[in-house]
């Protein structure tokens, strides 16, 4: 265990909170578990639990928060709450919390029920314990997390739980939601065997899609199209209709002289087709608030080009102003 946690508090949740740059933070997490998850073959092939719970940044003035900026985002390893952190300071101007949560798996695909009903819970408890306004609520997903995001959505669609959140929009950056396209980029960047990083990620994300649904889109198509939130394979189109009555936007950066001469990746080994792929669903469902962002490369803000810099480059003080024009 950390340091970070006094003995005291071993046995229970640990809540922190402190005030900086005209916003309150509030932590709330529970102690990490002692074990792991397997996410190869090797005998070296295991992530550590992290921290299951939240971090909220408040406005000032908590008794007029506008809404609540909802991110389903790990806190593990040094990258917790990097995304949400991103918004604090033009959400926070604008009114909004910002609310980061995690589950306590890592790189967590919410394959599981249990997983999507942790992150709810958690939800639940942070809007109660720090009455945050349900209402003009948006859920921000970048990268894996807008894969949870969608998830999410899909299972309260599904279960209509008592407390569900009053969502005004979605927003996702650069986010794998087809997984047989997953797939097969994962099989293509291993059998090319290029780039060090891109093989290990089609190596991880294969395994666990394989274990946990059951083979590969080969052997059992019907579990990668349930799981996935949108898949240009799927002909039913099954999963739009959860979605489709939010305003929302996908994000996305133009890199392919980058994909090509760093990972030799071909158009469609990334995200992209996915983010289009979507907002075209979407618009077939006649829903006309739905957006595809383009960040071209003269206006990236990093050189690197990965989820994390797509959202890097996003310009957030106009993606508040979008935010608010949906709110009540």
């Amino acid at each position: 265990m950390k340091t970070l946690f006094k003995p005291l508090f071993l046995l229970f949740l640990t809540i922190s909170s402190m005030k900086s740059f005209s916003q309150k933070m509030v932590e709330y997490y529970e102690p990490v578990k002692n074990d792991s998850i397997r996410i190869g073959k090797l005998d070296s092939d295991f992530l550590k639990y992290i921290e299951k719970g939240y971090t909220l940044a408040k406005p000032e003035d908590e008794k007029n928060i506008s809404g609540v900026i909802v991110f389903l985002e790990d806190s593990g390893f040094e990258n917790k709450n990097m995304s949400a952190k991103q918004i604090y300071s033009q959400a926070n101007k604008a009114g909004f919390a910002v609310l980061s949560v995690s589950t306590e798996i890592p790189l967590d695909f919410f394959f599981s029920d249990s997983s999507i009903i942790d992150a709810h819970k958690t939800i639940k408890n942070a809007f109660e314990k720090n009455y945050l306004p349900n209402k003009n609520v948006f859920l921000i997903g970048v990268g894996l997390s807008g894969h949870r995001t969608l998830k999410y959505v899909e299972y309260i669609k599904k279960n209509q739980p008592k407390f569900s959140l009053n969502i005004s929009g979605l927003i996702i950056c650069d986010t794998p939601l087809d997984w047989v396209r997953q797939y097969n980029e994962g099989n293509r960047d291993r059998r090319i065997n290029f780039e060090e990083g891109a093989v290990w990620e089609g190596t991880f994300s294969n395994y666990v899609l394989e274990n946990n649904l059951n083979g590969t889109p080969k052997s059992n198509l019907e579990s990668y199209l349930d799981f996935s939130t949108y898949s240009y394979s799927d002909e039913t189109d099954r999963h739009i209709k959860y979605f489709q009555e939010f305003p929302i936007r996908t994000y996305i950066e133009i890199a392919i002289e980058y994909w090509l001469e760093k990972k030799r990746k071909t158009t469609i080994d990334n995200n992209a087709p996915d983010m289009v792929g979507l907002i075209a669903q979407m618009k077939l469902a006649e829903n006309e608030n739905a957006e595809l962002k383009i960040i071209y490369p003269q206006d990236s803000k990093t050189e690197k080009k990965n989820t994390a810099a797509t959202w890097i480059s996003v310009d957030k003080d106009e993606l508040m102003e979008w935010i608010k024009k949906q709110s009540e």
